[in-house]
């Protein structure tokens, strides 16, 4: 992390004034927020994340502004993250984006940490309190989470990010800075809804992008090697099914316009003038000779709506040991999505079955994010999100787990961003009456999402999700307290920090330590035990050991060397204090006691003061 600051605040060399580059009004405070501090802390919903459902999930909730989280993760989550996947605000002008920043510096400050000139300071100020939804603005919002996230990625990691027409252009110029041009993968185009006939020029713009960087090859889940049927009719056989339609009209391939009829329930399926079938007439009745055919009356488990081609095991092995000279070699992927991954529509008809009513407005559909799920990542790989929305991803994680037996996990982010009741009464009404919130957010639709999703696959597929995780847990971040800091100090300073720490009561402190814990790079699923110190209670993970209360004395501090010598899973590499709640003479005591201990046993134990 600290070269990583480093990095980021290193003033930057201007090899010729005509050098290509993204430049804009914001450039030099968005590096500046990618390396701030947080100023805020994280407290953990303990009431609900000890149920059942959620006391041992590994998933994430996350509550908050997504650059503070994004900035918690930063240690403990450091490469560990396979997949990102973010839907971001797009700048429409009509999507509700406006740039808003309640950090407060001063020009001078501003002008010492960004190193730039007293007038771009002041015009850097003016802009990031005026509320605007310029590409400038939008580019400042965007560029320190995209620093961030990329520090969160795994070497073989990937990162797709949604788009439309307004910022694409920004935001691919962007991401080849951030994640190198070299990095580039390519750009996915999604058709998000039919063409529509009322629009400006003329023109129906009826595609987003899907902008993708890896710093590897990171296809993880197209092997040749695929999941096959086996069936009472080929019980030795394994097979898949094949699309037996093209992205062709019925004008290219006159051949293939024609009605295919089942012969065994009669029942007619017609040609799509718009996607033909892939076959001819004559080669239709062949294949369906040699059981080639599959009609969605054959087999109920497959719920498919359209005949479709069957493809035997045994084809595919050869088929890719002739290409590949292998049998498990990978197939190039097309940036051209199939059909399957639904259209806008396809998205609002998900969250009208959870909910029963259209609560969320142009959520993206599951199967577009199981698709992208599906290249990157398996076994218990971890996916973000850190625009979680309505919960899309999540709710794909846990399908996809279920259908293929993964062990993936996700991590969300999502402000809790106030829902206008005027704008979208729809939602307001639900979060208030139906799940009696207050002040109703876009967060609470999020989570609930996630709970009514996991209820579902827990009813409709009780044997595919036995010893899954349909659990999360969650979290929010919360204001520092006022002139508050942690930096460690020495202990030949006298002077009292200014802030009164001693005054904290138990859930406040609880929340400091969650807040360290994460800081010194354990992940936030990862439980902390309570050692008994003769009486004080101090809180061990990962191999730090947490004093955090009033009332330390030299009797718990004879406790505690004992059981380091005595308790072989008890083995602290670091003894970390909340100096406000010690006396001096003990927190000297202790620093001295730990420097002779580590003497005599040949151990290392830092002692780490913190304020």
């Amino acid at each position: 992390m600290e070269k990583f600051q480093t990095e980021l605040l290193a003033s930057e060399v201007n090899f010729s004034k005509e050098s290509y580059g993204l430049e804009w009004l914001g450039r030099s405070y968005a590096r500046l927020l990618a390396s701030d501090a947080a100023t805020t802390l994280l407290r953990e919903d303990e009431a609900f994340n000890q149920k059942p459902e959620n006391a041992s999930s590994q998933n994430l909730l996350l509550k908050g502004d997504n650059l503070e989280i994004l900035k918690h993760l930063s240690h403990a989550y450091f490469e560990k993250v396979k997949m990102i996947y973010i839907d971001p605000p797009y700048n429409t002008g009509g999507d509700g984006f406006v740039y808003q920043d309640d950090r407060k510096f001063t020009v001078k400050e501003l002008q010492r940490l960004a190193g730039v000139s007293e007038e771009k300071a002041k015009r850097i100020l003016e802009f990031t309190m005026s509320k605007s939804n310029s590409h400038s603005a939008w580019l400042t919002f965007m560029y320190p989470r995209l620093y961030i996230a990329k520090q969160l990625l795994r070497d073989d990691g990937v990162i797709f990010v949604s788009i439309d027409d307004n910022e694409v252009a920004q935001l691919r110029l962007l991401m080849d800075e951030v994640f190198g041009e070299e990095n580039f993968v390519g750009a996915f185009p999604w058709r998000k809804r039919t063409s529509k006939s009322d629009v400006p020029y003329g023109v129906s713009q009826d595609y987003e992008w899907v902008l993708c960087f890896a710093q590897q090859e990171f296809l993880a889940g197209v092997d040749v090697t695929r999941k096959y049927y086996y069936t009472d009719d080929f019980p030795n056989e394994g097979w898949r099914l094949s699309d037996l339609t093209k992205q062709t009209s019925a004008d290219e391939r006159p051949n293939s316009a024609f009605d295919m009829i089942d012969p065994k329930s009669k029942k007619i399926y017609k040609f799509n003038p718009n996607r033909a079938w892939s076959v001819t007439k004559e080669t239709f009745q062949s294949y369906y000779e040699n059981g080639k055919i599959v009609f969605p009356d054959d087999y109920e488990f497959l719920k498919i709506n359209i005949p479709s081609y069957r493809v035997f095991e045994r084809e595919d092995k050869a088929k890719a040991l002739k290409k590949y000279g292998t049998t498990t070699a990978k197939k190039a992927v097309s940036t051209m999505l199939p059909l399957e991954v639904g259209r806008n529509e396809d998205g609002n008809k998900e969250i009208v079955a959870l909910f029963g009513n259209k609560i969320f407005s142009f959520p993206k559909s599951i199967n577009l994010i199981s698709h992208f799920i599906k290249l990157a990542t398996k076994g218990d790989d971890i996916i973000l999100d850190f625009f979680a929305g309505s919960g899309t991803t999540g709710d794909a994680v846990m399908q996809l787990n279920a259908e293929d037996g993964g062990k993936r996990r996700f991590i969300l982010a999502q402000l809790p961003e106030t829902i206008d009741p005027n704008k979208n009464k729809a939602s307001y009404d639900f979060v208030k009456n139906e799940l009696g919130i207050e002040e109703p957010t876009i967060f609470e639709i999020t989570k609930e999402r996630l709970i009514r999703a996991a209820n579902k696959l827990r009813e409709e597929r009780p044997v595919e999700v036995a010893g899954q995780d349909l659990g999360f847990k969650v979290f929010e971040t919360m204001p520092l307290w006022e002139d508050y800091h942690y930096k460690a100090e020495t202990l030949e300073e006298d002077t009292p920090a200014p802030f009164r720490g001693d005054l904290l009561g138990p859930n406040d402190l609880q929340a400091l330590f969650l807040t360290w814990k994460v800081h010194d790079g354990s992940p936030l699923t990862e439980a902390a035990v309570d050692y008994d110190l003769g009486g004080y209670v101090g809180k061990y993970v990962n191999g730090r050991l947490y004093l955090m209360q009033k009332g330390f004395t030299t009797d718990h501090l004879v406790t505690l060397l004992e059981k380091v010598e005595a308790d072989a899973d008890f083995n602290p590499r670091s003894v970390i204090v909340f100096e406000s709640n010690f006396q001096s003479k003990n927190l000297r005591e202790l620093a001295e006691s730990l420097k002779n201990f580590q003497n005599q046993k040949s151990l290392e134990i830092d002692f780490i003061m913190r304020f």
